[in-house]
């Protein structure tokens, strides 16, 4: 699902229209939260247009309807111009915050942070004689793997049979827990997580290659029935590790800062070298916004408020800044963390690591 979400963004971020400000339309809205609320913004952005803007919105509209009315699930992100035959939706498996925004591009900053904060992973569930391999994506079980042995669990004999019989069972322990590590290498994911009850996962840990064992987050002892909790803590404890990464990305920035090296800060330098290409990382403060402009037929991009883009003498749109370097940084493959790290502020609310300088 994630790969459907992170082709999406690209494919939003190369979508723009240099010669209007009011063609695309984005529209983040979860059914049966505010059933006025797409009537109330419709009716306040037909006021304010006019001639072809108005036709437009109000057939993009039209085809927006229709798409919710078909086929929409509960949690959605729709992305239409009628004027450019264009329309792209993505159903996402959580509440999202109501949006209706009309621009000259697409409006991307909710489903980047969601790209961001709800990350890929991989859980194995592991007994003696049982696993289950589970792909988890955007908090939601998209695919999974049952594997099981027949491997006795008792032995009334002693003596040398008994030692035998263990011989015996600890043989077919381990090559079950073997079928299930290569099960588990042919999946790509860089996040695992391994729970079960008793040693068994312990032992299945031990098996893993050292490059498969790095990829480990936590092993977690639980009952082997007890999917719904294990999947709620496997979830809780990979955002904890974005919340380490996340702060642990500032203060590389930070130390970058310091030496002088690979780093920029504040918007007018991380808008520069985004544009170049130069941003490997780019950090962004989680909920700021900055007012700025765009002209679109230079694409020249700056904090405050210009109506004619001094340069060309082109009209301009209003923007968010932050939403156009985020635009930037998705068309030159640059990651994109986003972070409520304290420090962040302190560093004009965003930055980036350099590739180069």
């Amino acid at each position: 699902m994630t790969e459907n979400l992170n082709k999406l963004i690209r494919e939003l971020s190369e979508v723009y229209d240099p010669d209007s400000n009011d063609t695309y339309v984005s529209l983040y809205f979860v059914k049966g939260s505010d059933s006025k609320f797409i009537e109330r913004r419709t009716r306040t952005i037909n006021h304010l247009l006019k001639g072809e803007d108005l036709d437009n919105f109000t057939k993009t509209m039209q085809d927006i309807e229709s798409i919710q009315n078909k086929q929409m699930e509960k949690h959605n992100a729709i992305f239409a111009s009628h004027k450019h035959n264009f329309l792209r939706y993505i159903s996402i498996p959580f509440k999202v915050k109501n949006l209706l925004i009309l621009d000259s591009s697409p409006y991307l900053r909710p489903i980047a942070r969601i790209l961001d904060e709800w990350e890929d992973f991989t859980l194995v569930l592991v007994s003696s004689n049982s696993a289950k391999i589970f792909s988890v994506s955007l908090g939601k079980i998209t695919d999974s793997k049952k594997l099981s042995a027949d491997i006795m669990n008792k032995h009334k004999k002693g003596g040398c049979s008994q030692a035998r019989f263990n011989r015996l069972r600890r043989g077919a322990i381990h090559a079950f827990l073997t079928e299930v590590a290569e099960e588990l290498q042919k999946r790509d994911d860089d996040q695992i997580i391994i729970a079960g009850p008793g040693n068994a996962k312990n032992q299945f840990v031990d098996l893993l290659p050292k490059n498969i064992q790095e990829n480990v987050v936590d092993v977690i002892d639980i009952d082997i029935d007890d999917e719904n909790k294990l999947l709620k803590q496997s979830i809780h404890l990979i955002s904890e590790k974005e919340k380490r990464q996340s702060h642990e990305a500032v203060q590389h920035l930070k130390g970058e800062i310091l030496r002088d090296g690979l780093a920029v800060y504040g918007i007018e330098e991380t808008l520069n070298a985004v544009k170049n290409g130069q941003v490997e990382l780019l950090l962004i403060e989680k909920d700021y916004k900055s007012r700025g402009w765009i002209c679109e037929h230079c694409q020249l991009v700056k904090e405050g408020v210009k109506i004619i883009c001094p340069y060309c003498g082109n009209k301009t749109s209003e923007v968010d800044v932050l939403e156009e370097i985020l635009e930037f940084a998705v068309r030159t493959d640059a990651e994109i963390e986003f972070t409520n790290d304290k420090e962040i502020k302190n560093l004009g609310n965003i930055g980036g690591i350099l590739r180069f300088k």
